[in-house]
């Protein structure tokens, strides 16, 4: 006799985003901020000053991409077992993607789950990498090839830590709100055409339109089954660049820039973008000094390095490729014979 037993979740996630001057925040709990080298010399005292808890602790990272990984994940976890972290203590991301993406994933795990809250200092993880709880790190084989989706409790985006920001970081979360236009908002794209992101007013603004689109992609899709996938135009080349370099000659940004214009290229001889638009991409690209070029050593490795794309299969590639600006199409139907076209207009001449 066959006993059929369904199991219903009813889970509401739902999350604030808050876009403004950090105020004060209090924890009647145990918390431990995670942090970088670079951001706890800059910013630390001024987010010490906005905050209480019942007992607080730092933990500090070493900075940079080549960190995110293994070790830096036991790092985090070593001090709250220290600690003696329970299920009602708060973990608080402070700084870029990199030390986001580690600690919800540390969140993720210690005791199978507990709250993490995200207060981003660069443009690229304000306006993309905190906000939709993908965590992880990354290892050998390729980036963030091992996380979980975990959704922070709040994202608190304050515009003052923008001010200490160097100039390649801040072209590097412009390409990120590159990507959003390009994938779903023709509108906004001509915006940042004609933008002065030097404006604060403006900037804020920008911001806050990037923000919300990803906030409303991620809401209709949390675990990218489908639509959400599409915010990966530009990363399926960009993640293989970024391996190939060991992570230290681009920013993450400036690697999803050059997949960008590789994917266009590859739009392109499809019929799917016209040679226009993916100049007028390249422009807008290029007018934050973000790189556009890159050369392939050996393009059958990197083919093959496509297969460690989470959103690959055993037997096929998934790209996502616009179609024209403000449309996208995500597609595992691309024939080696294009693909192999695009790698060799990159390889070695």
């Amino acid at each position: 006799m066959q006993v059929h037993i369904p199991l219903k979740k009813v889970v509401d996630d739902s999350y604030d985003i808050t876009i403004d001057t950090l105020q004060k925040l209090h924890f009647d709990s145990k918390v431990a901020v995670v942090t970088n080298q670079t951001v706890s010399k800059l910013h630390l005292d001024y987010l010490l000053s906005k905050i209480s808890a019942k007992e607080l602790h730092i933990v500090e990272l070493k900075d940079g991409e080549e960190y995110k990984n293994q070790e830096s994940i036991d790092t985090i976890l070593n001090s709250l077992f220290e600690h003696r972290f329970n299920r009602k203590s708060l973990l608080i991301a402070f700084g870029g993607g990199v030390v986001g993406d580690m600690t919800g994933y540390a969140a993720s795990i210690y005791q199978r789950g507990i709250d993490f809250i995200q207060i981003p200092t660069t443009l690229l993880s304000q306006v993309d990498a905190s906000v939709g709880g993908k965590t992880g790190f990354n290892n050998r084989y390729g980036k963030n090839l091992v996380g979980a989706f975990h959704q922070p409790r709040a994202v608190y985006i304050d515009p003052y830590f923008l001010t200490t920001l160097p100039k390649r970081e801040f072209g590097a979360g412009v390409a990120e709100i590159v990507k959003m236009a390009v994938t779903f908002n023709k509108d906004f794209f001509e915006i940042l055409e004609e933008a002065d992101l030097t404006n604060q007013e403006v900037l804020r603004e920008v911001i806050r339109h990037a923000v919300q689109t990803k906030a409303d992609v991620v809401s209709q899709d949390e675990k990218e089954q489908g639509i959400r996938a599409a915010l990966n135009y530009g990363h399926t080349f960009g993640h293989v660049i970024e391996n190939e370099t060991a992570y230290k000659k681009f920013l993450h940004g400036e690697a999803v820039a050059i997949g960008m214009v590789m994917a266009n290229e590859m739009a392109v001889k499809m019929n799917l973008m016209s040679q226009k638009e993916a100049d007028r991409v390249k422009a807008l690209l290029e007018k934050y000094d973000l790189p556009t070029t890159y050369t392939i050593d050996d393009v059958k490795k990197f083919y093959e390095a496509f297969f460690l794309d989470k959103k690959s299969s055993d037997a096929s590639i998934t790209f996502i490729l616009p179609l024209g600006i403000g449309d996208v199409v995500i597609t595992d139907n691309v024939d080696i014979g294009t693909i192999m076209c695009i790698l060799n207009k990159f390889g070695k001449q």
